[in-house]
């Protein structure tokens, strides 16, 4: 299969790092313009599901101020993977389950991978591995650590795409993984 395919010119060319922070890391190979994580840090975005007791199925999203859009933006609960240090060999499930429960107050009884995903492959070379949430337990109120302000938004999965059309009615941002969530929702309902 791999034979199909033609790489591109630069592809071997050496990469070259322009600028470098504690989490961005600004790349060049060729005539290639990149950002990537510093220091080899991933991502970890979790589909969480939470049910009542009657059945009842919700999602629960996220929503937080970004700078970079100057804006607040719709999420999946998120969050870097071995950003800390001494946790650089940090599996992702145990950073999902962190960030989880950090971010919107719920534990997860049952975590599973779905499988790593690149957001915007032109322009950023990080990944993020996709999980999947059920059996929630609510164990605090989240928001985050420190100052992320983050609001915890737990919406029947039926009302999930009015939600998403009025936030984004609003003025407000939406995560392209929010996409890959009602994608995982209309294949639930078959």
């Amino acid at each position: 299969m791999n034979d199909e395919f033609i790489k591109d010119r630069d592809a071997d060319l050496p990469e070259e790092t322009r600028w470098e922070g504690e989490f961005i890391t600004a790349k060049t190979r060729g005539r290639w313009e990149y950002v990537g994580r510093s220091r080899g840090i991933r991502a970890a975005a979790v589909i969480a599901i939470d049910e009542d007791e009657d059945g009842t199925r919700h999602a629960i999203l996220v929503s937080q101020y970004r700078v970079p859009l100057s804006q607040f933006c719709l999420e999946i609960p998120a969050g870097l993977v071995g950003d800390e240090a001494g946790s650089e060999g940090e599996p992702a499930i145990e950073a999902a389950t962190r960030e989880l429960e950090e971010e919107t107050g719920y534990r997860a009884g049952s975590i599973q991978v779905l499988g790593e995903f690149y957001s915007s492959p032109g322009m950023v070379s990080e990944c993020f591995t996709l999980l999947r949430a059920t059996d929630l337990t609510k164990v605090s109120e989240g928001g985050g650590l420190h100052d992320e302000n983050i609001t915890v938004h737990r919406i029947p999965l039926a009302d999930v795409p009015r939600f998403v059309d009025d936030w984004r009615a609003a003025g407000h941002g939406v995560d392209v993984r929010i996409a890959l969530f009602m994608n995982y929702l209309g294949e639930t309902k078959s």
